[in-house]
């Protein structure tokens, strides 16, 4: 089952799509109000989803194309909303990264960690495991919606795509964070920034991430594959394919999810995070330069839709920013 939202009137109406048909949830709630509402009542979102019954039937495409479309979740107040990931959790991503940051005869931190995560991210016996890097990218206000622009700072020194698979997650009024389910997500960062010193890495990481538009609801298949692409114009500059799941990770998804949500600060009533899981595949890595106008897509078959959102570059800002004094 694969669940998304619309822009109705104002608000945002649940689609429920389990097969080719999409159809209005019949309900004016939102998916983080439908999701708090399992929570009290002790439901599974399908079964709940089962009691409410659809509506009309909607044409995902047509909204998509209408930029109509939300995240998949969104939460009253993006201030609680909190967007976050992991890096070097995926088999083929130590490459990438080592790359950028490789000093002559010497191992670098990425490749440490990464080994890190071979030798202890995954425990046979569910104790916890090494614990992996985690970045912070903002709250509700750097969610982008299916079809918006990415918009790179005028700072940056780039705006490259990462293709990812999320984590969706609200928090009971107990603090036990409640997984609604996983959605594609471009985890969009300043590989650039990055490389010129791993000490810059949440600089750049603090710029917009997309997710959606379709979230699967229930287990994450073991394996994904999927395919990042970047059109410019009626061009296709970069396409490739992407392996995602744990069996293609050095981590367990428990694992990652343990080591976000051991912090109280990530485990506050009625919050909404994503948690971005890693990925092995960036253009950047394969030495595009991405341009303002550039379409990013990602896709993959369990998701439903693909993922696309252009780049939109910002101009530079003249002078730094002004603090005043009160």
């Amino acid at each position: 089952m694969l669940l998304s939202q619309y822009d109705k009137s104002g608000r945002a109406q649940v689609v429920v799509r389990d097969g080719t048909e999409a159809f209005e949830l019949a309900t004016g709630a939102s998916l983080h109000q439908l999701a708090l509402d399992c929570i009290a009542r002790g439901d599974s979102l399908r079964d709940r989803v089962a009691a409410i019954g659809l509506g009309r039937a909607v044409d995902l495409a047509q909204l998509y194309e209408d930029r109509r479309l939300l995240p998949p979740v969104t939460h009253p107040d993006p201030a609680h909303l909190h967007l976050s990931g992991t890096g070097l959790t995926h088999l083929g991503s130590a490459a990438t990264r080592d790359a950028m940051h490789a000093a002559a005869e010497a191992e670098t931190d990425s490749m440490r960690m990464f080994r890190m995560g071979l030798d202890g991210g995954k425990p046979a016996d569910g104790a916890p495991g090494v614990q992996p890097e985690w970045f912070y990218k903002g709250n509700g206000a750097a969610l982008v919606a299916p079809g918006a622009a990415l918009v790179s700072p005028g700072f940056a020194g780039d705006g490259g795509e990462e293709p990812e698979i999320a984590g969706v997650y609200v928090i009971g009024p107990d603090g036990t964070p409640h997984r609604i389910g996983f959605a594609l997500a471009n985890e969009f960062s300043d590989h650039v920034t990055e490389r010129a010193n791993y000490l810059w890495l949440a600089h750049s990481k603090l710029r917009p991430a997309a997710i959606g538009p379709e979230l699967l609801i229930g287990a994450l298949p073991a394996s994904v594959e999927g395919l990042s692409r970047i059109r410019r114009g009626g061009e296709i500059v970069f396409e490739k394919p992407f392996l995602s799941g744990e069996a293609n990770m050095s981590h367990s998804l428990a694992n990652l999810e343990h080591h976000h949500f051991k912090y109280g600060l990530f485990r506050q009533p009625g919050d909404v995070h994503v948690h971005m899981f890693g990925t092995a595949t960036l253009s950047f890595g394969a030495g595009v330069a991405t341009e303002d106008g550039d379409l990013f897509e990602i896709e993959a078959a369990p998701f439903g839709l693909p993922l696309r959102n252009p780049l939109k570059q910002a101009a530079p800002r003249e002078g730094r920013a002004e603090v005043r004094t009160l």
